[in-house]
Order: structure tokens, then sequence, then C-alpha cells
């Protein structure tokens, strides 16, 4: 179990990894070579390896406030299929490691989608006795109702299979809340839309003591998009929006004390943007 925790003011993030690997974000950011990856070396050793390949994961972030817990994105779930093999029928300890950092699915109050890809809502379910139940039986599930009614339209396999498996049985249980880009959950938390990436993407505020920081789901999938905001990540619906999003959360937050949890980023996941020249960079 690889975790990290945050502390922003009096709420606590905490990360519980589902996969963290290295190699196969190249088909993500085609852009990304390796030669051109050896041209920022504030990449190495934690995002890139030693020979050029990127290194990414794919977690789940716990908000704790003095009032509620959230389940931020649930990742790609256990015992479904899917076109992409690596994530094909997973089994793995995710559940018994949420478990463990504290977390019950009983305790979850609300579970909070960036976005509806695969690899975002795959815990929103689990499967009992052939069928799926939602793993979060007291949580109000917060989707986008943009996002919601964009993929409920999409007539193509997988989508309607991650529908069908992993989004439709919370919402047929009658726990889905829809909700606005700019949704306020609570005093601390709140979301920002970072649309681009798909078409009602959200990312996540929280403001708590005077402090701040960004969960940034998929605007972003990997640190090398903070030097290169015009590599585009292959699964973007809106391209050009994707580059305008990037364009405007890393001015709003460079050289500002917020902290920015990548929703991909592999270990240390977090940390500061700063102006590097035309260009930023993230410190860890």
């Amino acid at each position: 179990m690889n975790q990290g925790k945050w502390q922003i003011g009096e709420v606590t993030v905490t990360r519980v990894v589902e996969i963290e690997a290295t190699g196969g974000m190249s088909r993500i950011i085609p852009d990304a070579k390796r030669e051109l990856l050896k041209e920022i070396p504030w990449l190495y050793p934690h995002f890139v390896d030693e020979n050029g390949r990127m290194r990414g994961s794919i977690h789940a972030l716990i908000i704790e406030t003095p009032d509620r817990t959230i389940v931020v994105d649930t990742c790609v779930g256990n015992d479904k299929e899917r076109g992409n093999p690596p994530w094909s029928n997973l089994q793995t300890t995710f559940l018994s490691d949420l478990e463990a950092a504290g977390y019950a699915p009983e305790r979850i109050d609300n579970v909070l989608c960036t976005h509806l890809h695969v690899d975002h809502v795959g815990w929103n379910t689990i499967l009992v006795d052939g069928k799926w139940q939602p793993t979060f039986p007291n949580a109000r599930y917060l989707m986008g109702r943009v996002e919601f009614e964009h993929w409920t339209n999409v007539d193509e396999t997988g989508t309607k299979q991650v529908m069908s498996d992993s989004v439709l049985p919370v919402f047929d249980a009658g726990l889905v809340d829809l909700v606005e880009t700019d949704h306020k959950i609570c005093d601390q938390i709140s979301l920002i839309p970072t649309v681009g990436h798909s078409p009602g993407h959200v990312s996540v505020l929280i403001q708590s003591q005077g402090e701040e920081a960004v969960i940034t789901g998929d605007f972003i999938h990997h640190p090398c998009q903070i030097v290169h905001p015009e590599w585009p990540s292959a699964p973007d619906s809106d391209p050009e929006q994707g580059l305008k999003t990037r364009h405007a959360v890393f001015s709003r937050y460079a050289d500002t004390p917020t902290l920015i949890i990548g929703t991909h980023f592999h270990t240390p996941t977090a940390g500061h943007l700063k102006r590097d020249g035309d260009t930023y960079r993230l410190d860890v």
C-alpha cells in the first residue's frame, strides 16, 4: 500500500493507490518523446525513469473535512472487463487498502467523480452475487450533469460497458446527485470547471484556514505537461479547450502557496507550481 497524506488547514487528503507503474503513459501523451523528456531535468527521478519512460499512478484521493469524508475518483475497479488488457478483470487490494487507511466504505459520505472515464469510476461498484452493487452504500455520488448527460448518449461499446457496470448501477440505486461544474460541496470543498479532457470535467478546490490545494483530475495527466501544456492527452475530447484550461490553471496557481495534487502523478504526487522562464515547473 503506497500512500501520501497532506494537511490543508483542517482538511486531510490521503492517497490510496490502485496501480502505480512505469511505462505506458506514452500512448496517453504521444508528444512526450523520450529525447524531449530528457530536456526537463526536474522530472527525474520521480516522474521519469533513467530510461526516459514516464511514471504514472491510478489512485483515489480521500478528503476528510471536519464534517464529511469524500472519495475523489474511484480508479479502475476489480472484476471489470475492459478493452485495455492491463485494466481488465483486475484483482487488486484497493478496497482493503482503503479500509487499512481508516476509510471503510460505510464511512464515506460522498463519492466525487471528476469525470466519467473508465479509470475514475471503477470502484463506484463491486460485484456481489453476479450483480453490480454500490461500493459506498451510505454515500451520495456526485457526478457532473453535463458529463453524465454526454456519456449516457455515447453509443460506443467501451463507454456503454463502463456506464453499465460502474455508473448506472449507482444512478439506478438513487444515490447520484448531478451537479454543475462550479458546485460547492461544503465550506472547504468546491468544484472548478476544467473542461477539455471531457465535456464536463472538474477539478477540486480545497480551502481551509487560509490554506489551499487543487486536485487536478485529468486536465493534466503527467507533470511534463506543466512544461509543455501544448502536449494534449490522447483521450481529450476537445484538445484546444484542454490547452486553454492548462494555461489558465497554471497562470492562476504558479508562484502561489496552493498545493497541486496530481490525479495521475507518480509518488510524490503533489507539489507547488513555479514559473520557470517562459513555462512552469513542479516543485516537490
